[in-house]
């Protein structure tokens, strides 16, 4: 049993990204969070047929640029029972860690912001990838909410984190202290992933007036009409699914 366990904290590092997986094989760990579960474990794509496509609207206010690009996650086998799921963006294909349960874009969005605050303090990205797993292996709460999505109210999960908040480094980049994950997920979206918001507030923590905002949102899922090799866009027609307000 002490074996299963070891395996299994192992596993959901390895969800994170393969530079946390060194880490989390060499460090002790507790029992895996119901956070991490929730977001890295749980099979998000059951029932989603075979060459679906997920819409995911990126919304960044910059630092350090404006940004507003679609992100494609594209479901190859059936409930991506073989971890085989593709994400694109507007600079085509994005390698990812394959083989998971999860829906990739929770990983393509977190490595996306891990190489923004690379750039923006200079900081390793090793280091503010076990920040954010650490952040959601401390049990944060995972709360019952109500979202709108499509003009119908939605019962979602939602997950709040500020890894920096008690972070003995964070007097390197001050400005980045209070910075705010949250996650949304909903059984009624499909994907499961309903948005993911990054918030840097103003001056005196002051999330009213952020500084910075970074917003994953889901959109629509669409069949394609034909396979699709890595890096072409599919002819697609819409499914019908709720988007998410942003």
């Amino acid at each position: 049993m002490r074996g299963v366990k070891l395996l299994s904290r192992v596993v959901a590092a390895a969800l994170f990204s393969a530079a946390c997986q060194a880490y989390a094989a060499d460090a002790p760990a507790p029992d895996i969070a119901p956070a991490e579960k929730l977001l890295f474990m749980a099979p998000h794509l059951d029932g989603v047929d075979p060459l679906t496509e997920l819409d995911y609207a990126l919304d960044s206010s910059g630092p350090p640029e404006k940004l507003k690009d679609t992100v494609r996650v594209l479901v190859t086998s059936r409930g991506n029972t073989n971890g085989d799921a593709r994400v694109s963006d507007h600079t085509g294909p994005v390698s990812l860690p394959g083989g998971l349960p999860c829906n990739p874009v929770i990983l393509y969005f977190l490595e996306h912001d891990i190489t923004e605050m690379e750039q923006l303090t200079g900081g390793k990205r090793r280091y503010f990838q076990q920040r954010v797993r650490l952040a959601l292996a401390a049990n944060p709460p995972i709360v019952q909410v109500t979202s709108e999505a499509g003009g119908k109210k939605i019962k979602a999960q939602q997950i709040v984190i500020q890894p920096y908040l008690d972070d003995p480094n964070a007097a390197r980049f001050p400005q980045y202290t209070a910075k705010r994950y949250t996650f949304l997920v909903a059984d009624d979206v499909p994907g499961h992933v309903m948005s993911i918001r990054t918030e840097t507030p103003g001056a005196n923590n002051d999330f009213a007036h952020p500084v910075q905002t970074e917003t994953l949102s889901f959109q629509s899922a669409q069949r394609t009409l034909a396979p699709v090799k890595p890096g072409e866009t599919a002819p697609v027609k819409p499914a019908n699914a709720p988007r998410a307000s942003r």
